[in-house]
């Protein structure tokens, strides 16, 4: 039975020279006792033949599919169920892990029972190479959901029995674009704890430019839902009543000015 179980959804990928530098950075952990399970979620593009053809390099990759899109979430509680570590590792399909990331993750999990899931911060980059960093804190607490989620989700490592006493990731209307923070605002609503580790073990994809589309403002009103019922959960509601509406207000920021916004946070 491997120790790390990696689970990744990847919809009509439009890369495959980034999924294949993302699988690789996997391939090369220094830590070696892993599965990969990737999930086409029905794409209709190729991925799944491109998917299979990564599979054939190593044979700790599994790859699995079905026909129609039903969105991330689903996606990753597919990989889940056929998931076998004790640890669950989440990656995307265009970003990398550094080397000593597995390492690193497996050793804190195993000498601190206390916390259930632990994540790394992040180098930003784009076609042109790192241009920022994606900071994390060390502890997070409750009130640390007000802002942004304290959890850079595809940095993260997850004891699988969190994720099985959770049920997973909820398939619901208003998760299917913020699966991540509904899943650890649960978390933190069942009492458990998480930690990051505050060096640069993955580098994140964004795309640094002024010209990114604004997410639609149906998922950001689906966000605001997700947070409603989280910080309900978590009993900080109150605290959190500004930062509910806070998905919305971000919709209507002028998209130059909300490009302004993010090179000066990361």
């Amino acid at each position: 039975m491997p120790k790390i179980s990696v689970i990744m959804g990847v919809y009509n990928n439009k890369n495959f020279e980034l999924l294949q530098k993302s699988v690789d950075s996997i391939v090369n952990q220094t830590f070696t006792d892993w599965e990969f399970i990737i999930c086409d979620d029905g794409s209709i593009n190729g991925t799944l033949s491109q998917l299979k053809a990564i599979a054939k390099k190593d044979s700790r990759i599994r790859v699995l599919s079905y026909k129609e899109n039903k969105g991330l979430n689903f996606a990753l509680n597919t990989c889940l169920h056929y998931a076998r570590g004790e640890y669950i590792a989440r990656q995307d399909d265009d970003d990398i892990s550094k080397p000593e990331r597995f390492q690193k993750q497996e050793d804190f999990l195993n000498k601190h029972l206390e916390y259930d899931v632990v994540g790394t911060c992040a180098e930003v980059f784009d076609d042109n190479g790192i241009w920022g960093k994606y900071e994390v804190p060390e502890k997070p607490e409750k009130n640390d959901f007000y802002w942004n989620s304290p959890f850079m989700h595809p940095t993260v490592m997850v004891r699988k029995s969190a994720y099985n006493e959770l049920n997973g990731y909820r398939c619901a209307k208003e998760t299917r674009r913020c699966e991540d923070i509904d899943f650890f605002m649960r978390f933190y609503a069942s009492g458990r704890k998480g930690y990051n580790i505050q060096e640069n073990l993955y580098e994140y994809r964004m795309d640094n430019n002024s010209y990114e589309k604004h997410r639609p403002m149906k998922y950001r009103i689906d966000e605001a839902i997700v947070k409603y019922k989280g910080y309900k959960a978590m009993k900080n509601l109150l605290g959190g009543i500004p930062f509910v509406i806070k998905p919305i207000l971000v919709g209507m920021i002028p998209q130059k000015l909300l490009y302004k916004i993010k090179k000066k946070n990361y």
